[in-house]
C-alpha cells in the first residue's frame, strides 16, 4: 500500500512539473515574439505621461518617440524595447525610469485557398491552423487539410512550410489550405 502511494505521488509530481515545463515553453515563446508592421503596441514610462503612447508599426518599423527621435522597433522583443527607451531616456531626462512596453493589437494573420471566406483575420494567442480556419468559415468540400502550408517572415526573409492543423500559427502568417484532388 505504502508503494503504491509513493508511486501515485510520483506520478502526479512527474505530471506537475510536464504541465509547469509546458508553460513555462509558452511563456518563452512569446517572450521571443518580435514586433513587427502592423503590431499595436503601449508604452508606459511612470509618472511621465507625456512620454506614454499607443501606436500602431508603420510598415518602414520605426517610431518617432519624444527625446530619442526615430526609433526601430520591427524585430524586437517587448523586453528589447524596453531596454532601449530606458537607455535612451536615462540620464540627463530622467534618473531611472521606470518602462513598460505591452502590445495591444497582433498584427493579423492571413488565410486562403480552400475556406469559405479567406481573408486577413485578428491575430489572437493560442490560434492553431484548425482554429484559424475556423475564423474563416471552415473548410470547403475540396480542402487538402494534409496539404496546407504556411509563409512565415522572420528576420526579414521569409519561408514557406507544410503544417498540420494543430499547428499553431504566429502574426502575420500567411495560411494556404490547398485543394485536394479526388
Amino acid at each position: 500500500m505504502k508503494q503504491s502511494v509513493n508511486s501515485i505521488f510520483a506520478f502526479l509530481f512527474v505530471v506537475v512539473m510536464s504541465f509547469n515545463a509546458l508553460a513555462q515553453e509558452g511563456n518563452l515563446s512569446m517572450s521571443r515574439y518580435q514586433l513587427g508592421s502592423g503590431d499595436r503596441i503601449s508604452i508606459n514610462v511612470f509618472g511621465q505621461s507625456d512620454l506614454s503612447m499607443e501606436v500602431r508599426l508603420p510598415d518602414v518599423g520605426t517610431i518617432n518617440y519624444p527625446f530619442m527621435g526615430e526609433v526601430k522597433l520591427v524585430g524586437l522583443t517587448l523586453g528589447e524595447v524596453e531596454q532601449l527607451i530606458y537607455e535612451g531616456l536615462k540620464g540627463d531626462y530622467l534618473v531611472n525610469p521606470s518602462v513598460s512596453v505591452t502590445i495591444i493589437d497582433y498584427r493579423p494573420f492571413f488565410i486562403d485557398g480552400e475556406v469559405k471566406r479567406p481573408g486577413g483575420y485578428p491575430y489572437q494567442p493560442g490560434l492553431s491552423v484548425n482554429k484559424a480556419a475556423a475564423l474563416a468559415g471552415g473548410y470547403t468540400e475540396r480542402a487538402a487539410r494534409d496539404k496546407i502550408t504556411i509563409v512565415r517572415e522572420k528576420d526579414g526573409t521569409s519561408r514557406s512550410f507544410t503544417v498540420r492543423v494543430s499547428d499553431m500559427i504566429q502574426p502575420g502568417d500567411i495560411i494556404t489550405v490547398n485543394q485536394r484532388f479526388f
